[in-house]
């Protein structure tokens, strides 16, 4: 067992000598500011190929909704229905168009060993996004306990020079949530720059956000029922499916969560948008994909991912939530 697999046993704060280099002001890192940051979804064509022309309109669309970075190659973007050469193309892709107005991510844990996760992450930085997310449940099996997770995130880490990564605990091949100990070891190296969290527990939230207090860590809230919670106790911003619908809302939440004079409509939208979350999520993300196409993106309704077709009564729900959507940005001043 290496060092570092036994300082997280022994809940000791180091991982690896931490690189000092920072990342550059154009970057967006390290901004003081809440950021809403899209779970991208893909565009497919009639013939299931990547839609390149409709993910510049996506990306535009994200964009003027208020987005301040994307994550590009993820579980919404039906990332293991992709090969690596989509995977890459895609992110590549993404940083090109976005051009440096925001920072971009995307996943790089790909692989059946450590040597081969490491020279896909190598690949997924050189198309220049700000960091290569690695999924926690790729460093260990679900049996495997924190010390071996620890000991390929080491190891990885040492293959892969001075790259910034971050970290998502993604519900597929299985949800492995960070414990405290392993959070605290990653957070002292100056290379972790993200995390991603799906815990859907806001004291676990809680916990995470007083270890990266002061760090160089961003933390991304997945959970839209926690949303204003955690952005007032110190998330740097929102990472959910619904960003994906109306994207609008959590651009909202971001720049108003700290505002005390907007208490009244923080606490009923957060009420709105937990409500509809478990509507929203049925036949995802296809589902996304039609609420989309409803708002004037010109999507395709082709997934390769799960659902294949949305029922004509579900559908009548998602018309039913787009029509409550429209009153919420009545009522929040939100400008089409």
């Amino acid at each position: 067992m290496t060092p570092a697999a036994v300082a997280v046993l022994a809940g000791a704060q180091t991982l690896l000598p931490a690189t000092t280099q920072a990342k550059t002001a154009a970057s967006g890192f390290g901004r003081d500011e809440k950021k809403f940051v899209p779970v991208m979804i893909t565009p497919f064509d009639s013939n299931s190929a990547i839609d390149y022309d409709r993910l510049s309109r996506l990306i535009d669309f994200y964009l003027k909704a208020g987005a301040k970075g994307f994550f590009a190659n993820c579980l919404s973007s039906e990332m293991y229905f992709l090969t690596d050469q989509e995977r890459i193309g895609l992110t590549r892709h993404v940083v090109k168009r976005v051009n440096g107005k925001v920072p971009v991510v995307s996943t790089g844990s790909f692989g059946d060993t450590l040597n081969a996760k490491a020279d896909f992450a190598r690949k997924i930085h050189d198309t220049g996004v700000d960091g290569v997310i690695l999924i926690s449940s790729h460093f260990a099996d679900k049996e495997e306990s924190d010390a071996v997770l620890m000991e390929n995130f080491e190891k990885f880490l040492s293959q892969t020079g001075t790259m910034k990564v971050g970290t998502y605990e993604c519900p597929n091949p299985y949800k492995r949530l960070l414990s405290p100990g392993v959070f605290k070891s990653l957070v002292a190296n100056k290379r972790m720059i993200y995390h991603k969290d799906t815990s859907e527990d806001l004291k676990n939230i809680e916990t995470k956000l007083e270890i990266a207090k002061g760090s160089q860590l961003e933390f991304y809230n997945a959970h839209t029922a926690t949303a204003v919670a955690s952005l007032q106790k110190g998330a740097r911003g929102m990472s959910p499916i619904s960003g994906n619908f109306y994207p609008e809302i959590h651009s909202w939440l971001c720049r108003n969560a700290n505002d005390p004079s907007k208490k009244a409509d923080l606490d009923w939208i957060q009420a709105e948008i937990t409500r509809t979350e478990p509507i929203i999520s049925k036949f995802y993300p296809l589902s996304s994909k039609y609420f989309l196409k409803k708002r004037g993106v010109p999507l395709e309704l082709v997934c390769r991912a799960k659902a294949q077709t949305i029922p004509a009564e579900q559908m009548k729900i998602l018309d039913d939530t787009y029509t409550t959507f429209l009153g919420w940005c009545e009522r929040l001043g939100i400008k089409g």
